[in-house]
């Protein structure tokens, strides 16, 4: 069995590890790693489940993914997610201050 790499590649990237109770009472543990791969978008993930996502600041909006991917219980918590997730991915890549 052979296997046609796509890509191999090393960096030296940024990762940030953040936990926080929600106002609904949930406990969210999240590593967020910056990166300059994958168009920029940090790999957020979920420390508790292990679920994680390549996430831009656009990608918050979609609640609906949110709660599927992270497996939150509401909506609800999606939203509190969202409004996390908003106010700590970059709004570009260069705003991750990740060196190469």
């Amino acid at each position: 069995m052979s296997h046609e790499r796509l890509y191999d590649e090393s960096e030296q990237s940024r990762v940030r590890f953040v936990g926080f109770v929600s106002d609904l009472g949930g406990r969210y543990d999240f590593g967020i790693v910056y990166t300059h791969m994958f168009f920029g978008k940090p790999l957020v993930i979920c420390m508790q489940t292990g679920r994680s996502s390549l996430l831009s600041i656009e990608d918050v909006d979609d609640l609906d993914y949110l709660k599927e991917n992270f497996s939150l219980r509401s909506l609800d918590e999606a939203e509190e997610l969202a409004i996390f997730l908003r106010n700590n991915l970059p709004s570009n890549l260069f705003d991750a201050e990740v060196e190469r």
